[in-house]
This record gives C-alpha cells, structure tokens and sequence, in this order.
C-alpha cells in the first residue's frame, strides 16, 4: 500500500462573509489570497506548500500556524485591537528533541477569525543557554 505524503490542503470556514474573513487573514496575519473564484465563492490562501481552502458550508476549523516573533506579533495585534483568545504561552519545552532540537521551547497564542475558525500560531524559541 502508497503511503501518505505531506498535507495538501487544509479546508477552513468562510463563515457568511468571505470578503470579511479573507480582509482578516491578509491584515492581521499578513497572508494574500492566492485564488478566488466567484462563484462558487471559494478562496485560497498558501501556508508554505499548504493550500488553505475558505468556503461556506463546513463547521469552524483549526488550523496552527509557525510564525517567528510571536510576542511581539501579540503585543502589537493586540494593540490594534485584535482579540486573541489566549496569549503567548508555553506549551512545552522539548527536552528530549521530540519534535524538533532538544532543549527548543514551543509558544503558542490563539485567535479567531470572522468565520469563528481558530488559529495557533506557534513558535519554537532556541534552548536557553546554560
């Protein structure tokens, strides 16, 4: 039996307002539409080789998202008013090199956008020094 290979797409909520959650995405998270097609009314966003698919009909996802500077992303969106359901926080340090170097610690904050779909953004800080 083929094995699986890498994720291809990822499908998200539209939610009522594609323009609305797609105006999210691209100023708060700083990530342009790729494609649109109207009709349906369906929308791709690229997350490196992942293709986000937004499109009404389906129930709020999850999706986690690497970012580097993620507090001060935090401080800064929050400023400007962006609510996040929950701030930088650790998660867990990776002592045996699980997940990635031994010693690394990985962050996440979460928000939501219009469609009520849920974002992590993750990032892995180096060990700190001895």
């Amino acid at each position: 039996m083929p094995a699986v290979g890498a994720v291809r797409q990822i499908a998200l909520s539209a939610g009522r307002d594609l323009d609305a959650t797609l105006v999210f995405w691209r100023d708060v998270l700083g990530m342009g539409v790729h494609a649109r097609y109207d009709p349906p009314g369906i929308a791709f966003i690229m997350a490196g080789e992942v293709r986000l698919l937004f499109t009404d009909g389906i129930p709020a996802g999850t999706v986690y998202l690497d970012m580097a500077g993620l507090e001060a992303f935090h401080a800064e969106a929050n400023a400007a008013g962006v609510p996040f359901t929950a701030p930088p926080t650790l998660v867990h340090r990776d002592t045996e090199g699980q997940f990635g170097q031994a010693g690394e610690s990985e962050w996440m904050a979460f928000l939501k956008d219009p469609a009520g779909n849920t974002i992590g953004l993750v990032e892995r800080l180096p060990p700190e020094p001895a």
